[in-house]
């Protein structure tokens, strides 16, 4: 949430030149002391010329391995901050918008959005708006609001500092995705992502393939925006 892979230049395939030239990131017996060796990092090293904090899009698929990325450029002294984290607080804040805006489809198709205690199912809100493309867009326009207003905050308050936005859509709100100077797209083949969704996330194979087919335009969008207003765009394969 597999895709049909842009070239990041020209001709059929991602080229060579065009990955990221930190080294694949792959889990290995062996640790990586370093695995990001292009020289990304957010402190400038001992002797060198100041240099200004940098806004990194760390992205991709469900299960990619974004959320492992950013532990190593955090490992580094970037601030990391998971728009994951930050849309479920978001979603927390609109409940009863969500409920008042979903609750008649949701009847229509049998699912119950509300816990035994009142509170948002998440997990039932998912299986219904990952379902259509349009019941999607009308949940991003109740909650991607508040995401842009505390992640706004969040670049505030760490104003002078390094930070990463860790966000599988961030293209669709263009007002952060301009704070970025470079966005990272971690990429991992599809048997992999499903063995790591299924194991994480619990969620039936047939919802998490939902989640994935939603995504599969995922890089294109990244692309041409990315084009589009100038930002690089590299590929890290875990």
């Amino acid at each position: 949430m597999s895709n049909e892979e842009l070239p990041i230049s020209n001709g059929g395939e991602v080229s060579p030149s065009a990955t990221i030239p930190f080294t694949t990131l792959e889990k290995s017996e062996q640790a990586l002391t370093s695995p990001l060796r292009s020289g990304i990092s957010a402190t400038p090293s001992a002797g060198s010329a100041p240099q200004r904090p940098l806004a990194i899009c760390v992205t991709g698929q469900m299960a990619a391995g974004k959320n492992y990325v950013c532990s190593q450029l955090e490992k580094q002294g970037f601030l990391s901050l998971d728009l994951d984290k930050v849309a479920h607080e978001a979603i927390s804040l609109s409940t009863a918008e969500i409920l008042a805006a979903f609750s008649d489809e949701a009847k229509k198709r049998g699912i119950s959005l509300q816990n035994d205690d009142g509170s948002l199912n998440r997990r039932a809100l998912g299986a219904l708006v990952f379902s259509s493309q349009e019941l999607l867009s009308k949940q991003e326009g109740i909650v991607y609001p508040k995401i842009i207003e505390m992640t706004e905050r969040f670049i505030e308050e760490n104003r002078g500092k390094s930070a990463i936005l860790n966000a599988t859509v961030l293209f669709k709100t263009p007002e952060l995705l301009l704070k970025c100077e470079k966005i990272l797209f971690v990429k991992a083949n599809l048997i992999k992502r499903l063995i790591r969704a299924k194991k994480r996330d619990k969620m039936p194979v047939k919802q998490i393939l939902s989640r994935f087919m939603s995504q599969k335009n995922l890089f294109k969008n990244y692309k041409q925006f990315a084009d589009r207003h100038g930002i690089p765009i590299e590929i890290i394969k875990n």
